[in-house]
């Protein structure tokens, strides 16, 4: 197996290859014709634009296509695919790449609904992957050089770079502004490991160009993207090791929810190495081994009780404790995070200060040191989602041409990881105001408990919602099921629009679904509000009414 060791991350090699894509492929050439067409000649630039988008991933794409369609000049540039990281390495071949494996699942399960299957199931790791770049590549217009230009935004293809505070460069020309949105969005993060770049590895940007599956995968890091495909690869075959630093998986969510994850990748064959940090890599003879150790000189703790139930021994993820042997793997996969992409970009001939975690600094309009530059997205942003680079996208928008004042600080931010089950949540942003943990109620609604959940064979999960003791307002939910992400919009509005729990028990929810689950929790609120002296005055006039 050929392991493509990562660069940078930016642009495409002199051989016009662009990392993770397979050269001579007919759908990747298809995707490219869309996205960096080779042939594309940029534009000769304007005397002004009332704004230049510096980045095409999902935020400059947004950010571009909206200020366009009120009239502005616009000028939009990319070094490498347009599209971004969401469609070319992230949302959508992963999402196909996941779809594929909850199929296997599927096939593998199938006894537990009394179907019977001849055989092993036998997945096709190859047709899986081309699957993902067909339909990789039939999404690919929307985000294309093409449709830009019809919407009326001048594109420009190659390395931009501020030359001064209203001046860019890119390909030989100028681009003068009155007004600039930075959205060069993130790349991976890649820990300082002793021979890991010497052995190769692979990060979303180049791990959905394999055309193979290894047969032994170890995935460094627990997050959303380390969880997700260590579970596809586990049921496509491998034999996967996913090693993290932290204690558990999934830090920024529910300690619930995550042991829940734990369990659900552990039976699919995946080994946990919980609060442990990758020390060396080497290549052997049979492959690669990293060596490990305990990140904080203590073993993890396994299997610890949570409000929903105890994680099971046998469906748990086996944890390494003290010292641990050797992972023997094929391929490593890097999901250790995010770093923003600011390289090159000229900040310091902009007028515009860095952010040594964000990326670039901004204030709550989203505006730079620079008043006459905004950033959107993932170059600004400590929360990295597709989604929440489009809204800052729009407030970006707003603000930089009409002198709004939309804050990034009244956004309410859904998310979603999506393993089987998934994991979605949501918080008040911090226009709500905090709240002490003594004026806050939790509210805990578990699937086995929902008929459709129990029908659908689906019940290892919960929703659980938190709200303020006076009145019933929403702080926070979260939803562990298979579709939670389909299940969260309708607490998302609540949270947003400030709508108590109480109110969501007159909604009518159909029967059976597995969203029954929220109005369950929000008739056990309804109940907290019948005191004992409600409920003597409620005795009372019931006892006239029988006279």
């Amino acid at each position: 197996m050929t392991v493509h060791v990562t660069g940078d991350g930016g642009g495409a090699p002199p051989g016009g290859v662009h990392p993770g894509l397979l050269a001579g492929d007919p759908h990747d050439v298809r995707l490219v014709q869309e996205v960096h067409p080779p042939t594309w000649r940029n534009p000769a630039p304007r005397d002004l634009y009332d704004v230049v988008v510096v980045g095409a991933g999902t935020a400059g794409l947004v950010a571009a296509a909206g200020a366009a369609g009120l009239g502005a000049r616009v000028a939009l540039v990319e070094r490498s695919l347009m599209g971004g990281d969401c469609l070319n390495h992230g949302c959508v071949p992963s999402k196909a790449l996941l779809r594929a494996a909850r199929a296997a699942a599927d096939v593998r399960d199938a006894a537990r609904f009394g179907v019977s299957v001849n055989g092993p199931v036998a997945v096709d790791f190859t047709a899986v992957m081309e699957r993902m770049r067909r339909l990789r590549a039939g999404l690919a217009p929307h985000d294309g050089a093409s449709r830009f230009r019809r919407l009326g935004v001048d594109v420009f293809l190659g390395e931009g770079r501020f030359t001064g505070p209203r001046e860019l460069e890119v390909a030989g020309a100028r681009l003068r502004f009155a007004r600039a949105v930075i959205a060069t969005g993130s790349r991976p993060a890649v820990p300082s490991v002793p021979g890991l770049a010497e052995t190769g590895f692979f990060t979303n940007e180049t791990v959905f160009g394999l055309t193979a599956l290894p047969a032994r995968l170890a995935v460094i890091g627990g997050g959303p993207v380390g969880c997700e495909l260590a579970q596809a690869f586990a049921r496509f075959g491998a034999r996967v090791h996913l090693v993290t630093p932290l204690p558990r998986l999934l830090e920024r969510d529910d300690p619930d929810a995550a042991a829940l994850v734990a369990g659900a990748l552990g039976r699919d064959g995946v080994t946990l190495h919980a609060g442990r940090r990758v020390t060396r890599v080497e290549r052997t003879a049979d492959g690669i081994r990293l060596w490990h150790e305990a990140a904080n000189g203590e073993a993890p703790a396994r299997g610890a009780p949570t409000a929903v139930g105890e994680l099971r021994d046998e469906g748990a993820p086996r944890h390494a404790a003290g010292p641990a042997p050797p992972i023997d793997a094929e391929a490593i996969l890097v999901a250790a995070g995010r770093v923003p992409d600011v390289e090159g970009l000229g900040l310091d001939a902009a007028g515009v200060a860095p952010d040594p975690v964000r990326g670039v600094l901004v204030d709550d309009h989203l505006r730079t040191t620079n008043p006459r530059i905004w950033a959107a997205g993932d170059v600004c942003s400590e929360l990295r989602f597709t989604h929440l680079s489009d809204a800052l996208a729009r407030i970006a928008v707003r603000n930089a041409l009409f002198g709004g004042r939309a804050r990034v600080s009244a956004l309410t931010v859904p998310w979603c990881t999506y393993t089987d089950p998934e994991v979605a949540h949501v918080r008040a942003g911090a226009a709500a105001g905090g709240a002490g943990e003594r004026e806050l109620r939790t509210f805990l609604q578990e699937l086995h408990g929902v008929d459709r959940a129990v029908l659908d064979g689906e019940d290892e999960g919960f929703v659980k919602v938190r709200v303020r003791r006076r009145g019933g307002r929403i702080v926070s939910a979260t939803i562990v099921a298979r579709h939670a992400g389909e299940m969260l919009p309708g607490l998302a509005l609540a949270v947003a629009a400030g709508i108590p729990l109480g109110r969501l028990a007159a909604v009518i929810h159909p029967y059976p679904t597995q969203a029954e689950a929220v109005r369950r929790i929000a008739d056990a609120w309804q109940r907290t509000r019948l005191t004992p002296r409600a409920r003597r005055i409620l005795s009372w006039w019931l006892g006239l009414r029988r006279r």
